[in-house]
C-alpha cells in the first residue's frame, strides 16, 4: 500500500512535474494476480486494483489499515473496466462484468476477485475499489452495466457531450459516503468536465479508461487560479483533493470512473469555475 499524505493549495505553485505525479497520479495500480492500493489522506481514501489473471485474489487487509477485514469500518465501491469476472462476498458470488458496479458495505469479511473469461477480447478481469470509511453498514448491491441513473451532459459545439452514469449516490445504491458513477464521452468530445469546478466537501478521484496507447488525457488540477496538468494514461487515477478542480481533455475518445466521498452525497454540490476566470 502506497501511502499519499494530504497536501493544502499552497504547496502547489512549488512543486515540479515529478511531484505534482508523485502526490496526485496514481500510476501502475493494476498488476497481475495481487492487489496493489493507495491510501490517501484526503478524507481517507484507499483505491485498490486487482487483476485476477491466472487465479483468484482475496482481498488482504493490509496492515496500514489497522483492522482485522478491510471492511470492518469501511464500505467500497468495485467497478470492472476488463473482461467478465465475479467478486464473492463471504459466500455470495456476484457476476460483475465490465461496466459493471457492486457496492460492498461496511461489515463484509471475505473478498475474493475472479476473472471468469480471461482468454476474451477484454482479457482478464480488472477490478478497481473505491473505498472510504463507514459508520453504518448498507447491503451489498449490483448494478448491471446499463443500470443505474443515467444523466445527458454537455453539447457537441462544446466538445463535452457525454453520458454520466451515477451507481453509488443518495437516490441510488445506498451508501455512508461513497458516490460513484462512470462517463463516458460521445463522439466527437474530448472535454469530459467543462466548466470546472471544485468539491469542497469532498474528495474525487478519477480513473482513466479506455484511453489509447499513443493517447493521453491532460489533466488540470489545483485551485482554480493556480492549475497544473498532468499527461495521464489509460488505467492511472488522479486524486482531486477539495480545493482543487478536475478537469480535463484528450487526445482521443476515453471515459472515466468517478468516485466521491466526505462530508455529503448531493452531486451538485460543487462550485464551479468558468474557464474564463481560470489561470
Amino acid at each position: 500500500m502506497d501511502l499519499r499524505y494530504a497536501t493544502s493549495p499552497e504547496h502547489v505553485p512549488g512543486m515540479d512535474t515529478d511531484e505534482l505525479r508523485r502526490r496526485f497520479l496514481v500510476q501502475d495500480l493494476f498488476a497481475d494476480d495481487e492487489a496493489r492500493a493507495v491510501y490517501t489522506h484526503h478524507d481517507r481514501v484507499v483505491l485498490v486494483g486487482v487483476v485476477p489473471a491466472s487465479a483468484p485474489v482475496t482481498l488482504p487487509t493490509f496492515p496500514e489499515i489497522r483492522s482485522e477485514h478491510f471492511f470492518d469500518h469501511r464500505e467500497a465501491g468495485i467497478v470492472n473496466v476488463g473482461g467478465p469476472g465475479t467478486v464473492t462476498v463471504d459466500g455470495a458470488v456476484h457476476h460483475v462484468d465490465r461496466g459493471a458496479c457492486l457496492y460492498v458495505g461496511r461489515g463484509a469479511r471475505d473478498v475474493v476477485l475472479a476473472s471468469t473469461g480471461a482468454g476474451g477480447a477484454d482479457g482478464p478481469a480488472r477490478f478497481y475499489l473505491f473505498s472510504a470509511p463507514a459508520h453504518t453498514a448498507f447491503p451489498t448491491t449490483l448494478v448491471e452495466p446499463g443500470g443505474g441513473t443515467v444523466r445527458e451532459l454537455g453539447d457537441a459545439l462544446t466538445s463535452n457531450r457525454r453520458t454520466l452514469t451515477q451507481y453509488i449516490h443518495e437516490d441510488g445504491v445506498r451508501s455512508c459516503q461513497v458516490v460513484m458513477g462512470v462517463t463516458r464521452l460521445h463522439p466527437g468530445s474530448m472535454w469530459n468536465t467543462m466548466p470546472a469546478h471544485t468539491h469542497d466537501r469532498r474528495t474525487e478521484v478519477y480513473l482513466y479508461v479506455d484511453v489509447p496507447d499513443d493517447a493521453r488525457v491532460v489533466h488540470l488540477l489545483g485551485e482554480p487560479t493556480e492549475t497544473r496538468h498532468l499527461l495521464v494514461a489509460n488505467h492511472e487515477a488522479v486524486i482531486a483533493p477539495s480545493w482543487s478542480v478536475h478537469s480535463g481533455v484528450g487526445t482521443a475518445s476515453y471515459g472515466f470512473v468517478w468516485a466521491m466521498a466526505g462530508e455529503n452525497q448531493s452531486f451538485d454540490d460543487m462550485d464551479g469555475h468558468p474557464i474564463t476566470d481560470m489561470r
